[in-house]
């Protein structure tokens, strides 16, 4: 099998992104988005998710996170889709429910080019560092819109919010791995239809 690498890069007036996403990595990552809990985020997704991942951000922060976490999520989307091409052989559905301490979190996924976001994780502060919380439901909300997926992120237990979002990145890294992931008995693509 050929390795599945894309490259994004888009810039508007609010952000200028570059995006280079390998799915079958070994979990290296270099981010540099200026908000220093989102780099962390988007490490422990490539980590855990075993891709290779590089992120460069230069965005509008002294407007706020904002544009920068919502683009960052629209490109990595459009990369993660490129990267994936005709998506022959692939699993398409994956899920984990992960632990982080007193915090458990299912994220569930399918890639069937139908985009959906339902977001069940309730934060209860405004900030996490300098990474507004509210800007976690609209970066999976970008990723699931702009690479045409059906992700089910819930939260079963927690209460500090560092614990939360963190979990939420790792599952729904642990959940696109299996979902990407190649299995020998499928000879095409995982539908009825023919395509995905």
């Amino acid at each position: 099998m050929d390795i599945r690498k894309a490259e994004v890069s888009r810039k508007t007036g609010e952000t200028e992104i570059e995006i280079c996403i390998c799915l079958d990595g070994t979990g290296k990552c270099e981010a540099d988005t200026g908000i220093g809990f989102f780099d962390h985020m988007l490490n422990s997704f490539a980590r855990h998710g075993l891709f290779d991942l590089y992120v460069r951000v230069h965005g509008d922060l002294e407007v706020d996170s904002h544009h920068t976490i919502e683009d960052t999520g629209i490109v990595l989307g459009e990369a993660i889709k490129k990267a994936l091409g005709d998506k022959k052989g692939i699993k398409r559905f994956g899920y984990f429910i992960l632990p982080m301490d007193e915090t458990l979190v299912l994220a569930s996924l399918d890639l069937s080019g139908r985009p959906y976001l339902n977001f069940q994780i309730p934060l209860t502060v405004e900030r996490v560092g300098t990474m507004d919380t509210e800007m976690v439901r609209e970066f999976f909300y970008a990723i699931s819109y702009s690479c045409g997926m059906n992700l089910h992120l819930k939260l079963m237990d927690g209460v500090n919010n560092h614990h939360i979002i963190e979990a939420a990145f790792k599952a729904f890294a642990k959940a696109l791995d299996e979902a990407v992931s190649y299995d020998a008995r499928i000879t095409d693509v995982l539908s009825t239809k023919g395509s995905l």
